[in-house]
This record gives structure tokens, C-alpha cells and sequence, in this order.
């Protein structure tokens, strides 16, 4: 992988981490395209990624995750104003709540499935079909018109953590897999793009974390596997400059109700992968 291919990776994971259009499905089809589909190579470049994704999140909503930390250890005199949500907490330890319930569907299938999940990644016909499935989320979210609620419950919160497990199937998009769901579930859309990507955080960084590990095992020398490090710090500073870009840029999209556009472009990508690809 040169520096080139490297730059356009890592553009293709930071605006599609955030866009409703699959960045796991994005980079499986890029991959085919620069004949990069050995998984040792493309592992270490793919935990770089990620892990700048994840660092541009935490600069676009530093805000909100200072708001959680501010009184999240704080007990006393706890009263939450949020709607299905545990009184005698306060609003942002059941925020903080919501994001760990959440978690726990992406940490049964990361433990128990994370092998057949990766097999699916040898081929295009997964992703094609998943990035239909998008598609069809996305459509049908856009189109529904549930009662909206000011919070995310604990009971919403473990739905689209649902919706953020089988999202792990290329293809089909975790942010557009979330938003869609939490948007049905009758979710207010100005809190709904930040539960999604503030909830990704720990998962992202855990998944990372477990790569890492694997690769200590065998030596940073042996588990780049012939990866020049250019190429690594290019992609994760393109991902990193995209992700900001496109995590400010989704928050905006879904308070207007513009995800109709990703629908079709994901029928449209996931038709073309599988005639052509």
C-alpha cells in the first residue's frame, strides 16, 4: 500500500464513518479496487483508522463528553429530568447509562461472532446486499413519523445498541443502522446523531485495543506485514482531518431530515457492487 492509496483509504473511512453509508463496506470495496484484500496488511492500517475516527469524535463533541464527566460521579442530591430514565440519578449518569447499555449487544457479538463476521468481509455480495438494507433503513426511517421524545431511554438505548450489533456486517452502516432505528423509535433528532457517535467510542476503541494485542504477540515488525509507516500516518491524519468534517457535517444532516439522499446513494453503490464487483 503506497501513500496514495493510503490518502484515499483513509478519506473513504473518515466521511464514512459518519455518513449513513458504511465505512466497513466503503473500505471492502475500495480495497477490491486497489487489489488490497490481504486482511494482515490492511489490519494495521484499519486500527489507525479507526482509532483516528474515534479522535476526531472526541474533538468535534468534546462539549458533550465534558457535560458527562462534569457530574457523573456526583451522588448527591441526584434528580434526572429524562423521560423512561432512573431517578435517582442524574441526567448525565443516565446519559452515560444509555451509552454503556447500549454497548452490550457490539460486545456479545465482538465476542462470540467476531470470527464469522470477519469471513464475511472475503466477499462483495454481503456488503452489496447489507448497503440495500441501509438503504431500506434509512427510507423507511425518513418517511415514519413516531411521537418524538427529548432523551433516549435505557430501553431505546439497548434497541439501537441492537441496531449497532448487526451493524458489524459490511455493508450495512452503524450510523445510519443507529439513526434510523433511534429516528423509529420516535427519538428527538437533535440529540439522536450525538448519542450515535458518542456510543461507538467505546467499542471502537475496544475492538482496537484487541487488535493491538494480536499484533504485540507477533512483533510490530512482523504485523505490519511489509506496511510502510508513511502510508500508515498518512491515512490515519486523512481520517482523522475527514472524520471531523464528516461528523459535523452528519450531526446537521439528520436536525434537517436529509437522510433520503443516502438511501438512494446506497442502493445505487450497493446495486453497482453487485452487478459489476
Amino acid at each position: 500500500m503506497d501513500w496514495i492509496e493510503a490518502l484515499l483509504l483513509g478519506l473513504v473511512q473518515g466521511l464514512t464513518e459518519y455518513l449513513p453509508v458504511s465505512s466497513s463496506g466503503h473500505l471492502a470495496i475500495a480495497g477490491r479496487i486497489f487489489g488490497i484484500t490481504d486482511p494482515d496488511t490492511i489490519l494495521p492500517f484499519t486500527i489507525a483508522v479507526h482509532v483516528a475516527t474515534v479522535l476526531s469524535t472526541l474533538v468535534i463533541l468534546w462539549k458533550e463528553i465534558v457535560w458527562i464527566f462534569t457530574n457523573l460521579f456526583n451522588f448527591k442530591n441526584a434528580r434526572s429530568t429524562y423521560e423512561g430514565s432512573i431517578g435517582w440519578l442524574n441526567d448525565e449518569q443516565n446519559y452515560a447509562l444509555s451509552i454503556i447499555v447500549s454497548m452490550i449487544p457490539v460486545g456479545i457479538v465482538g465476542f462470540c461472532f467476531k470470527d464469522y463476521i470477519e469471513e464475511a468481509f472475503e466477499g462483495l455480495t454481503v456488503v452489496g446486499c447489507c448497503l440495500l438494507l441501509t438503504a431500506a433503513l434509512l427510507a423507511v426511517s425518513y418517511y415514519a413519523k413516531p411521537r418524538q421524545r427529548e432523551h433516549v431511554t435505557l430501553r431505546d438505548a439497548f434497541v439501537i445498541g441492537l441496531a449497532q450489533a448487526a451493524a458489524c456486517l459490511p455493508g450495512l452502516s452503524r450510523s445510519g443502522s443507529t439513526i434510523a432505528t433511534g429516528l423509529m423509535l420516535g427519538n428527538k433528532k437533535e440529540t439522536l446523531a450525538q448519542f450515535s457517535f458518542l456510543m461507538v467510542i467505546p467499542p471502537i476503541v475496544g475492538e482496537a485495543l484487541l487488535d493491538g494485542l494480536k499484533m504485540a504477540k507477533v512483533g510490530v515488525e512482523a504485523a505490519l506485514n511489509g506496511l510502510p509507516t508513511t502510508s500508515l500516518i498518512v491515512g490515519f491524519v486523512a481520517a482523522f482531518v475527514s472524520g471531523c468534517l464528516a461528523c459535523k457535517w452528519m450531526i446537521g444532516l439528520v436536525r434537517k431530515g436529509k437522510l433520503i439522499y443516502f438511501a438512494i446513494y446506497c442502493a445505487i453503490v450497493g446495486l453497482l457492487t453487485l452487478i459489476l464487483l
